[in-house]
């Protein structure tokens, strides 16, 4: 039976000391074979269904987060998510949203002048749903420096208000344990710490649909995709499905391989692989005398005034962000004390 480690090091052999997940992912081996294949077969005329690609890594994706696949919608992007959510909204409504989140969850509601956005500190945001507040819109970690929301208590605050919850996990997905049935929209790229290419997106929606219009419904849409190529789309998908963009189909043919990797891995065992290495860097700082930002619980760990030194540690063969003049440094399931302890070294002098 292969252990975490084996199945680990036979997808990934990174060239350089790769600390940077919350920007982008590695990708498998496996998944890159996926890519090259199909791109291969279609080259040669004879393309693989990659449709069928689509529906496999959309199961995935649902068994990832404890949600049936005909809630899950598959696309590209967040923010287009987010722009059908908003479109849903009547005039008026207010959304209520965290300082300094991702603008691809926030900047939708703010292209609707009719909609009253409201935003708060993020350990504010449980505490801020009010009668009135149609929607909560918060992501699940901090993308600047991996703070985690108080999901739970955001959770009950707005059923005791009576508004909807919208949750970006894309700086989540792959790592931490999430139950996207506890919440009424859950979007995420996958592109991160799903470690799909880029060009994937999910969206969770309600067993009721979530009073969703689905506003750029094209062929794919149709609950006989193949037969509603002209003309009105005849019939909607009767699932989530009818919220699908027309999918990148490469990226899936590759996300699906990803997917099914960190299904055979465990969320579980990723979860407490990557807190255990942000928790050896957060004590390696300290050992330098060096403060970390608060984000307990995360493997993305933010070093104030450190984002400066971001190119010099390109040159040493590490590679982390520079987020509002942080070093940020993002550890997932292919990274080893090893990295941590070579970044600690380049930073030490």
């Amino acid at each position: 039976m292969e252990t975490f480690e084996t199945l680990v090091r036979a997808e990934f052999a990174p060239k350089n000391t790769y600390l940077n997940t919350a920007s982008t992912c590695l990708l498998p081996e496996r998944t890159v074979q996926a890519v090259r294949t199909a791109l291969e077969s279609a080259a040669a005329g004879q393309s693989t269904d990659m449709f069928a690609d689509v529906e496999a890594a959309r199961a995935s994706f649902a068994r990832l987060t404890g949600v049936p696949e005909r809630r899950v919608a598959a696309g590209a992007s967040v923010a287009v998510y987010t722009g059908l959510i908003a479109a849903s909204l009547p005039e008026g409504a207010e959304v209520l949203t965290a300082q300094g989140d991702f603008s691809s969850l926030v900047n939708p509601f703010h292209m609707r002048p009719d909609l009253k956005v409201r935003t708060v500190p993020l350990e504010a945001v449980a505490e801020s749903v009010r009668p009135g507040t149609a929607l909560v819109a918060v992501s699940a970690a901090q993308s600047a420096d991996g703070r985690l929301a108080d999901l739970s208590a955001i959770r009950a605050a707005a059923r005791d208000h009576g508004a909807r919850t919208y949750v970006d996990a894309s700086q989540a997905a792959g790592w931490l344990p999430l139950d996207a049935d506890a919440y009424d929209y859950v979007a995420s790229v996958a592109f991160k710490w799903l470690m799909c290419p880029w060009g994937v997106a999910f969206l969770v929606v309600p067993e009721d649909l979530g009073g969703l219009t689905p506003v750029f419904a094209g062929w794919v849409s149709g609950e006989e995709p193949w037969n509603s190529c002209y003309g009105p789309v005849p019939e909607l998908a009767h699932s989530a499905r009818r919220f699908d963009s027309s999918p990148s189909l490469f990226s899936y043919a590759g996300a699906r391989r990803s997917l099914e990797l960190l299904e055979e891995l465990g969320v579980k065992r990723v979860h407490a692989h990557d807190l255990a290495l942000a928790d050896r860097f957060r004590a390696g700082l300290r050992g330098l005398g060096v403060e970390p930002l608060p984000s307990p619980g995360s493997p993305i760990v933010s070093v104030p005034g450190l984002g400066a030194r971001r190119d010099e540690l390109s040159r040493a063969g590490v590679e982390v962000s520079d987020r509002a003049g942080n070093l940020r440094a993002s550890f997932h399931l292919y990274n080893t004390p090893a990295d941590v302890d070579r970044l600690l070294d380049v930073l030490s002098g």
